[in-house]
């Protein structure tokens, strides 16, 4: 017997059409006179309107998802891990890209950062804080099982 809420996907395959339709929607649409002809900007190319990046979070919401987290909880099933993981390296490389250029530079930095395993400028204190966490807790635990008999 299964608890809990049922799947919103039930396949891969399912899955992956509506993570192609949120890229192809990031992609915007080539905006056209009345005519129907396309309009240019003064370089010559044409103009791009509802362009958005690819986000995480913003793949979750397009995906039904109430957060971003129940995104990477998907990504903790089984069948959907390479799915998501391959969605999630999209937008990594997306944000990855906007290093080279002057105006997103920072806000990928930033994203890259707190985001995407691998990108942190300080990694040792990053698991230092964690270890030294950790080593409270198992004081903590040790503390209180011998006082109450059980260490």
């Amino acid at each position: 017997m299964s608890v809990g809420r049922p799947l919103k996907y039930k396949t891969a395959e399912e899955l992956q059409k509506a993570i192609d339709a949120y890229f192809k929607d990031c992609e915007g649409t080539i905006l056209k006179d009345t005519d129907g002809s396309v309009v240019c900007d003064k370089y010559g190319q044409p103009v791009i309107v509802k362009r958005r990046p690819p986000t995480v979070t913003g793949l979750a919401l397009a995906l039904g998802f109430n957060s971003r987290q129940t995104l990477l909880n998907y990504q903790g099933k089984k069948q959907f891990v390479d799915t998501i993981t391959r969605a999630k390296a999209r937008c990594e490389e997306y944000t990855e890209s906007r290093l080279f250029d002057r105006d997103g530079a920072m806000g990928a930095k930033f994203s890259l950062a707190n985001n995407f395993k691998g990108w942190r400028d300080h990694p040792a204190e990053d698991d230092q804080d964690t270890i030294s966490h950790l080593d409270n807790i198992l004081k903590a635990l040790n503390g209180s099982m011998k006082e109450s008999g059980e260490g």
